[in-house]
């Protein structure tokens, strides 16, 4: 096994959200373990043929759930093995990780087993082999003890090092040291090098990037791990605004449910307050819609230049901005949108283009000095790119992924297949069904992303998490009804969603099929 040459690095949030992923996919976290430990045992068992003692030193999660599949291979390739666990067996919070353990303990009288609670219980190990399984990417803060001692007692002794996907107390991001670190002789990491193993060559030693199944197309599928990535944990203390001011720009003389359904669809992911800005009228009647919502009244039956007066203080309270469902195609609409975006850039706040706002956009786009999200369906892509999304998927990603670096945005093009670009990135979302073709769904969806963004979540991860969320929310509806959806039917479900992602796995095969 070799490490590859200039091989893409990736963060621990993108490996995690990865993990996620796969499981969503059918590959599950037991799979990727038994493959990890399997590839470290293979390295182990290849560079060492004579010295066959090793010892393991695992912690209590993923890392020291690999440690322990580690250990099974070499005692089956007939090494002798001492497993240190650094805490106590019970207390092991890895559901895949438990069950390896459950397997060694099996064994014990061919694998030694030591639990170690303090610095007082560090064995003395006689190996030529110390593996460091101890923790893992995720790890941040400085090691306490008795990580830290084991550490230091890791890196005393004269046995080859060689650590378990980056070498405990190096964060994985940053290479930073933690305190103190294993300083490795070999680090065998998995699927692609960790963003930080470049700065920390002292500690990683000679680097190995080991395959564990994950196809590198699957990072390009969106899943649950991205809902996990975009949503932040809400802690008893919290504020009003803390989660998140947005403001909805929408509505006109006929059409109100447009920008009704963005501002209770954004309610829904948690986003604290929500102003709805709409001509007066109009926003009238969406008030009577629900107790819940904050109405702007604005002068006249269409939003014109001069509203941009009334909206400019809100665009300074908020954290991000919606705008475009329902507003009508008046020409003087138009002008107000191009104010509106100006302003917008002025007060540096994120922004989400919709349906009418979006064309009017398409008059005079440009690249935007804020995070800009345009979500589109294929009629608005051919006005806003001013031409037709071709029909090969592989063609359709990079048609948008060029109109997203021309106009530094993110470009959600919503279909069968939803797809989401910026200039580097791509992701395609298989949530969704057919009865969502129905009017209201992509007013939906632009109120999650909206609601993610004002959360202060980044755009490109707020638009690949709200796809899912939105189709995610529509299969359940439809798994309930059948296909007969009205757009209200999914709000109720996207907090559920956002709060269990990974219960899409019961609705349907998510690739679609």
């Amino acid at each position: 096994m070799q490490a590859k040459n200039k091989t893409p690095s990736i963060t621990s949030r993108e490996m995690r959200t990865l993990e996620i992923n796969a499981e969503y996919f059918g590959i599950s976290l037991l799979q990727l373990m038994e493959n990890a430990g399997r590839s470290i045992a293979q390295e182990t068992i290849t560079r060492f043929q004579k010295n066959k003692k090793a010892a393991v030193f695992c912690g209590l999660g993923g890392n020291g759930g690999d440690g322990f599949v580690v250990a099974r291979h070499l005692l089956a390739a007939g090494f002798e093995v001492t497993v240190v666990l650094v805490g106590r067996g019970r207390d092991i919070n890895h559901e895949a990780a438990l069950s390896n353990w459950g397997i060694l303990q099996s064994l014990q009288g061919k694998v030694i087993l030591i639990e170690v609670t303090d610095s007082s219980l560090i064995p003395n190990v006689n190996a030529g082999i110390v593996i460091d399984a101890l923790l893992g990417t995720g790890t941040k803060g400085k090691l306490k003890p008795p990580i830290s001692q084991v550490v230091e007692y890791i890196n005393s002794l004269n046995g080859f090092k060689i650590a378990v996907d980056v070498p405990t107390g190096i964060d994985s991001d940053t290479g930073e040291v933690l305190g103190t670190a294993v300083k490795a002789d070999l680090t065998i990491t998995f699927h692609k090098a960790k963003l930080g193993l470049e700065k920390a060559k002292k500690y990683v030693g000679e680097l190995v990037v080991a395959d564990i199944g994950l196809p590198s197309e699957m990072e390009r599928f969106a899943g649950p791990g991205d809902v996990y990535l975009a949503t932040k944990p809400r802690s008893p203390t919290s504020h009003k605004g803390d989660f998140g001011r947005l403001l909805v720009i929408g509505g006109s003389e006929v059409y109100s449910g447009a920008p009704t359904l963005v501002s209770l669809a954004a309610q829904r992911t948690g986003v604290d307050i929500v102003y709805l800005a709409a001509p007066a009228k109009t926003a009238y009647a969406i008030s009577s819609m629900s107790p819940d919502l904050i109405t702007i009244k604005l002068d006249g039956d269409n939003l014109k230049p001069s509203n941009m007066e009334t909206i400019k203080p809100y665009l300074c309270m908020v954290d991000a901005v919606a705008m475009g469902p329902g507003l009508g195609l008046n020409p003087e609409t138009a002008k107000f949108v191009k104010a509106c975006v100006e302003e917008v850039e002025k007060v540096k706040k994120p922004l989400l283009l919709d349906a009418d706002g979006l064309k009017a956009f398409a008059k005079f786009k440009r690249p935007l000095k804020v995070p800009l999200v345009l979500t589109t369906h294929a009629g608005e892509y051919e006005i806003l790119a001013g031409e037709p999304l071709p029909e090969p998927q592989e063609e359709r990603v990079l048609a948008i992924q060029k109109t997203a670096k021309k106009l530094n945005a993110i470009v959600l093009v919503k279909g069968k297949v939803d797809i989401i670009c910026d200039a580097e990135r791509a992701k395609l979302n298989f949530t969704g069904n057919p009865g969502m073709t129905v009017g209201g769904t992509g007013d939906v969806l632009s109120g999650i992303v909206g609601g993610l963004m004002a959360q202060k979540v980044d755009a490109f991860e707020a638009a690949v998490a709200g796809a899912f969320v939105n189709g995610a929310a529509g299969d359940f509806v439809a798994n309930e009804i059948g296909f007969h959806i009205v757009a209200t039917d999914l709000l109720e479900w996207i907090p559920r969603v956002l709060e269990n992602p990974r219960s899409h796995l019961k609705v349907r095969n998510p690739s679609g099929n």
